[in-house]
């Protein structure tokens, strides 16, 4: 596969472009940041910038160790603004720099400076940044390919079928598709990403000692995509099994889980009172595959991978997603909403039998407003998927739809 041209987020940038407000793209390690700044940069380039107005810097290269702390960056790209023209600045993985949010902010208020910034987790424009850049900055959530990146990429093969299997076993991190890594080289190259980010990104942040707990805790929460879980049933669940973890513990690993964007949390959602609920959430993994290297027996899991994959998507289609709950202990899959617009979405790996499908349909005809509701599956529609307005989508079909541009 060749490079894959981001397009949505490649838009994102191009829309805000020479705005006078900083651009910020966060996102797991190894989704493609890095390649989007480079996509942009010859985008720039093909449409008239000078190459000398671009100053672009990755602060994971030793090369621009000199630079980790702010008045030194700051007087490095200081010294090399062009006073006439418009300067393209790409600061990435920003947060290694000490103090970075003192750079940002003074070639913000420079008139001359187009600013654009990435991070690796959550927590990078927490705390003292986000409140010094109040209204000064927009995000960009960045994800790994979605499957209609995938599908584009995918050279000569345009066999839905087989690159979606493919998606499933080998993921969708840029990286592996690219280069189109073997099976021993993907899940080598995906444990090296759960690696990293587990110890750069949650162990050093939080300071942990027992990383035994932490990693039990984390496969914990992979093995169970798409179940409702808390921290004191995790905590429980440890207690009997002889590995003492309490719940408070429990519940700083899967903060610094999430802030590192290994993990998503899917909090519940009371759909007839309209109220968020904050117990028993549910959680999804950055990448299916990435998930399918560290633990073992999910191969056959189809149902909660397919789900892991839509949660994922409606993110990528700019939706807030939550699990929808209803009438009793009824519970509809996801709940997405974006502004005013809410969708109610139900994901089965089949429903052809009669009894599979009405078990699918009865949630969501317990819904009593109208709000686009669906049913989406693998089945392949031969007929007009319509119960009395609960539409049947196959979920390969539905990926490759164009999707919502992300806002």
């Amino acid at each position: 596969m060749n490079r894959v041209k981001r397009t949505e987020y490649l838009d994102w940038m191009i829309k805000w472009k020479e705005k006078q407000i900083i651009k910020v793209i966060s996102g797991v390690r190894r989704c493609g940041k890095s390649t989007l700044f480079e996509i942009y940069r010859d985008h720039l380039l093909e449409n008239g910038i000078d190459e000398k107005q671009i100053i672009m810097l990755n602060f994971e290269d030793l090369e621009n160790e000199s630079l980790l702390e702010y008045r030194a960056l700051f007087d490095y790209i200081n010294s090399r603004l062009d006073k006439r023209k418009t300067n393209y600045i790409f600061l990435d993985e920003i947060q290694h720099v000490d103090q970075f949010e003192k750079t940002v902010d003074s070639l913000f208020i420079k008139a001359n400076c187009d600013v654009y910034i990435t991070g690796s987790n959550a927590y990078f424009m927490s705390g003292e940044l986000a409140t010094l850049l109040s209204g000064r900055y927009v995000e960009l959530k960045m994800l790994p390919l979605s499957f209609r990146e995938f599908y584009e990429g995918g050279g000569e093969n345009k066999d839905a079928k087989t690159l979606f299997s493919q998606y499933i076993e080998y993921g969708s991190f840029p990286y592996i598709t690219r280069y189109r890594l073997g099976k021993t080289e993907t899940r080598e190259y995906l444990r090296d990403i759960y690696n990293t980010v587990l110890l750069n990104d949650v162990v050093k942040r939080l300071k942990i000692s027992d990383i035994t707990a932490l990693e039990n805790v984390t496969r914990f929460l992979l093995f169970n995509i798409g179940s409702r879980v808390s921290p004191t049933k995790i905590a429980n669940t440890f207690k009997s099994a002889g590995k003492g973890v309490d719940q408070k513990t429990v519940d700083r690993y899967i903060g610094g889980l999430t802030d590192s964007l290994l993990l998503y949390e899917a909090n519940r959602y009371n759909i007839k009172g309209r109220q968020f609920l904050t117990t028993q959430s549910k959680y999804y993994a950055v990448d299916v595959a990435l998930r399918g290297s560290i633990v073992k027996g999910t191969e056959s899991d189809i149902g909660h991978i397919l789900e892991n994959i839509v949660y994922l998507e409606l993110l990528r289609r700019g939706y807030d997603v939550y699990v929808g709950h209803s009438n009793g202990d009824t519970e509809v899959d996801f709940v997405a909403i974006a502004g005013d617009e809410k969708l109610y979405i139900q994901i089965a790996a089949t429903a052809l039998d009669d009894n599979v499908l009405e078990r699918e349909l009865e949630p969501l005809r317990r819904i009593n407003d109208n709000h686009p509701k669906y049913l989406i599956t693998l089945d392949e529609l031969f007929e007009n998927g319509n119960y009395n307005g609960i539409l049947k989508q196959n979920l390969i079909a539905w990926l490759l739809a164009d999707p919502s541009p992300v806002s």
